[in-house]
């Protein structure tokens, strides 16, 4: 159930009195600010914290995107409940230090989401970004293809779906990994889903943005079965699934770099 605020004791004396009033005036560095969101970074009694703030959309966009047959995104209340379901489920994710929103009208609703900043944490994206022409240790290359698939796995086969799924979207705990252990972060949940069973098209849709990301990786054949293989763990291999996956990852792809992808 979505709470109409949840603040922490660590933020309750900043957002003391009109909430809304104290989080919309938070000044810091600002790292996305389009019409109706801003994202920034601030600094609060020595720690490091994110704010994404959400103000009405409008009934055009609303409108805009149901013709789309997308889903809009209304406000902070998608990112909040995602991150919530992950810690349901053991996948690390941000950790919630504030949320609040307010407003019946679906166009006019405000919100805010308030993270603590994720660090020491390298993307997927960028920690694999040389492996064409370094080739990374076999054994490690697929522990980070199985945490992957895990996390993916314990999503979907759990109602949720990312609507972002890229590499550069799941982080690499750097402590952790310097122990010898493979620790795996999700951010960016804005525009998530949850249901008792996602669609299989948001199922593929996901997916897709995995293989798309990872295609100039240098990635093999075996390394695409050992995926498949550790997501579907306990069930058969459903090359329909797959097969699909497969397509929307190369349209994806000739579609931002214009030719055909190498694996």
């Amino acid at each position: 159930m979505l709470p109409a605020s949840d603040i922490s004791p660590e933020l309750a004396p900043l957002l003391s009195g009109d909430p809304f009033a104290k989080a919309f005036a938070l000044e810091g560095e600002v790292f996305r600010c389009v019409k109706n969101r801003k994202t920034l970074r601030f600094r609060w009694q020595g720690r490091d914290y994110f704010i994404k703030m959400h103000r009405g959309v409008g009934w055009r966009e609303i409108f805009k995107n149901l013709l789309q047959l997308k889903k809009p995104v209304l406000g902070a209340s998608n990112e909040y409940l995602a991150i919530r379901k992950l810690e349901s489920l053991g996948v690390d994710t941000m950790s919630v230090y504030a949320f609040a929103q307010r407003g019946r009208n679906p166009a006019k609703r405000e919100s805010f989401l308030i993270t603590g900043a994720l660090e020491n944490k390298t993307s997927l994206e960028d920690f694999c970004r040389n492996w064409k022409t370094e080739k990374p240790d076999f054994r490690l290359k697929h522990r980070l293809i199985a945490a992957l698939a895990r996390v993916c796995s314990a999503m979907h086969f759990s109602g949720l779906n990312h609507r972002d799924c890229y590499l550069c979207h799941f982080l690499l705990d750097n402590a952790a990994f310097a122990r010898g252990e493979i620790r795996l972060f999700v951010l960016d949940l804005h525009r998530a889903e949850l249901r008792k069973t996602i669609p299989r098209r948001m199922q593929v849709k996901d997916l897709a943005g995995i293989f798309f990301s990872s295609m100039d990786l240098g990635l093999t054949r075996r390394d695409a079965l050992r995926f498949m293989v550790e997501y579907g763990k306990g069930g058969p291999l459903d090359r329909r699934l797959w097969g699909d996956v497969w397509n929307a990852a190369c349209k994806l792809y000739r579609k931002e770099w214009g030719r055909e992808p190498e694996l």
